[in-house]
């Protein structure tokens, strides 16, 4: 992990396409902006989280009705499992 110290102003420039500035610092409180280009989805660690589980659940529950409809063959013995 790279660890940077900046000031209130200063960036940080990721890529060619994306900035990262300190827009405001206030006891343990910094405001961040990011410039990136709109197909660079941006989100806070906790948002970004709880859309992983929800798509977890989504995936899972669409396997069990996947099932559900077409539940596995039981594969029939052949010659040389009888």
């Amino acid at each position: 992990m790279l660890v940077l110290s900046r000031k209130k102003d200063e960036k940080i420039i990721i890529g060619n396409e994306i900035e990262v500035w300190i827009v405001d610092v206030k006891g343990d409180q910094v405001k961040i902006g990011i410039n990136a280009p709109k197909t660079v989805k941006v989100y806070r660690h906790e948002v970004y989280e709880e859309i992983q589980a929800a798509n977890r659940a989504a995936a899972a529950s669409s396997l069990d009705k996947a099932l559900q409809l077409f539940p596995p063959m039981e594969e029939e013995p052949g010659p040389d499992k009888k």
